[in-house]
């Protein structure tokens, strides 16, 4: 079984924290039955994750499968459109693009799509967002891939420009002039029925997290063994930024696999271990050909076990 080694607690672990939420994150569709049978098996892993109690279901926004999972050849589905077909299949779970790259989708059309899926899921659509990788997928597809420099850039500009959108009843309609993106007219009809959460994803010290404190309700980090240096880094951020460090939802994201009793058990260790560190939320990547057993085991062993932490 394969964790990230994660560092030993820290002495600003946090004290009568809530429990932990554990999330999902459907990347690999190299699922038995092929294209045929991918809705009917979406639909079931979807609904168990519901039923379990699970916090979150994001997809990756990819087109080309990544490298780290098989590379283009293998399956892909398309980012929104599964996050919709999962929100259909569910009741409570809420539902998010892990992470949707900046380069993708113009600003005003990322805030509307993310509307859509609030207002269609009853209310439980959030947005992670990133700077954007894999140029060669982009290229492959014939998909702008502008310099990391820019890219930032844009981040920047859209993260304003949905925050812009989703204020008041119809977005406060004011026109947005930046560097790389122009609105004449910020209106969103129908308004979010509950305003997303922004969740802003990657590492980076000096720009993405300076980013997240600047503008975002939560971080997601890698649960390696510089966390609590990438922690401190942030907090200092929002000392710069004049933001409430505590504000900030701490999310980590890594590998799930937890296929019997024993793994699992591990999995919640670990889990326990990054709650220590002030970790309140652990999205979990669904790997392998058996995804719906690993939510099953997990739904049964590992959420109550880290509830009761």
């Amino acid at each position: 079984m394969r964790f990230w080694r994660t560092p030993r607690p820290c002495h600003r672990a946090a004290v009568g924290r809530p429990a932990m939420k554990i999330g999902l994150a459907v990347a690999d569709f190299a699922w038995e039955g092929g294209a045929p049978r991918m809705a009917e098996t979406l639909a079931s892993i979807s609904r168990s994750a519901d039923d379990a109690g699970f916090d979150v279901i994001g997809v990756a926004d990819h087109v080309w499968q990544g490298p780290h999972m098989g590379g283009p050849e293998q399956p892909m589905l398309e980012c929104f459109t599964t996050l919709a077909t999962i929100a259909a299949h569910t009741r409570r779970i809420r539902v998010m693009p892990l992470v949707a790259g900046v380069h993708f989708r113009s600003p005003g059309l990322l805030a509307k799509s993310v509307t859509t899926l609030n207002v269609l899921s009853g209310g439980r659509a959030d947005l992670g967002i990133g700077a954007g990788w894999y140029e060669e997928e982009a290229l492959g597809l014939g998909i702008p891939f502008p310099p990391l420099a820019e890219r930032f850039e844009r981040l920047e500009e859209t993260v304003r420009i949905c925050r812009s959108m989703w204020d008041g009843e119809r977005g406060d309609e004011k026109p947005f002039d930046g560097v790389h993106h122009r609105l004449e007219r910020a209106l969103n009809v129908p308004q979010n029925l509950t305003t997303p959460k922004i969740m802003i994803g990657g590492g980076g010290e000096k720009k993405t997290l300076r980013l997240v404190a600047r503008h975002a309700d939560a971080c997601n980090l890698y649960p390696g063994p510089d966390l609590t240096d990438k922690l401190d880094v942030l907090r200092r951020h929002c000392e710069s930024e004049g933001t409430d460090y505590e504000a900030i939802e701490k999310t980590c994201i890594m590998p799930f696999t937890a296929g019997d009793a024993a793994s699992a058990d591990e999995l919640a260790g670990v889990l326990r271990g990054l709650g220590g560190l002030g970790v309140q939320r652990v999205i979990g990547i669904l790997e392998g050909a058996d995804q719906q057993r690993q939510v099953e085991v997990i739904g049964e062993r590992v959420l109550s076990a880290v509830a009761d932490a």
